[in-house]
């Protein structure tokens, strides 16, 4: 198998009441983890970046033949794509050329007018070369590679409009955000999401910002249109606190405890314990 467009998988998951889960990546190793996991979980899913990671990484061809080697040499089974995450116009562009099976453009920082515009040469440009699109309408609140936003609600209407598009998939904000929840959050705004969901007329929708949401509230969310949830955040402080652990307990100062291999190993463990987890509890699991 080699890696594929989200549209099917997506799809599936919308008519099955589901969710695909989409972990973002940082390097060869968290890669690894994720693929370990969602192949245990027999979970089809998303690998994504954000174009800060992937310059991190290398730049996206680095990126592409990190998930396809990987995919490949690990005998990978279940169906996943590679996705960018938030792309710019420019970034969403480059991805296409480099050999992405999936785009996100975000143009929700653009007037609505512009925003149609651009979703419109990126969907052309993106199904032209057989990937999935997803853009977005409304921002998602907290901060991601230097992008702030509030997280204002998603006009239905403008949702419809860039459905309408030929989008595959749609983010809108409905009171999520990127990052730590805080003690405060309202939680989503679930008569928003079901307005929205009327509005697009099926179109499957994202849930962006999915670590820190509580399982009933992803689990209503999924009911009302949601047929992807992305996650980065959960698996950044599993990882974190795995890792610190191993050296508080002076794990690193025993044997050759300080080899990278052995050092970073608990935190990639709880990375692939964290995915399956996740695509039990969106109901993925077993649906490979």
């Amino acid at each position: 198998m080699a890696l594929v467009s989200a549209v099917e998988m997506v799809k599936k998951a919308h008519a099955g009441h589901y969710a695909i889960p989409a972990f973002n990546t940082n390097n060869l190793e968290w890669t690894k983890s994720i693929l370990s996991g969602i192949q245990e979980a027999k979970s089809p899913a998303i690998i994504q970046v954000s174009e800060g990671a992937a310059k991190y990484m290398g730049g996206y061809t680095t990126v592409v033949n990190i998930v396809k080697n990987l995919y490949e040499s690990m005998g990978i089974t279940v169906p996943v794509a590679l996705h960018l995450d938030h792309g710019t116009y420019e970034g969403a562009k480059k991805v296409i050329e480099a050999g992405f099976t999936s785009v996100m453009f975000d143009g929700s920082h653009f007037d609505f007018a512009e925003n149609v515009e651009k979703s419109k040469e990126i969907i052309a440009l993106a199904h032209a070369k057989g990937m999935s699109v997803e853009c977005e309408v409304g921002g998602i609140g907290g901060e991601e590679d230097g992008v702030a936003s509030e997280g204002e609600l998603a006009d239905p209407e403008e949702c419809k409009n860039i459905a309408s598009l030929g989008v595959d998939f749609l983010a809108c904000g409905i009171g999520n955000i990127h990052g730590k929840y805080p003690s405060n959050w309202k939680g989503l705004n679930f008569d928003q999401l079901a307005k929205i969901n009327a509005a697009v007329d099926g179109k499957p929708l994202v849930l962006h910002g999915g670590s820190g949401i509580p399982f009933d509230q992803v689990k209503k969310a999924v009911e009302n249109g949601v047929s992807k949830v992305n996650i980065n955040t959960e698996l950044q402080l599993e990882f974190a606190a795995a890792t610190r652990k191993y050296i508080e307990d002076g794990k690193d100062k025993e044997g050759k405890g300080y080899d990278p291999r052995k050092l970073l190993k608990p935190g990639f463990d709880a990375i692939t314990a964290k995915v399956i987890d996740l695509c039990k509890a969106f109901g993925s699991a077993g649906q490979a």
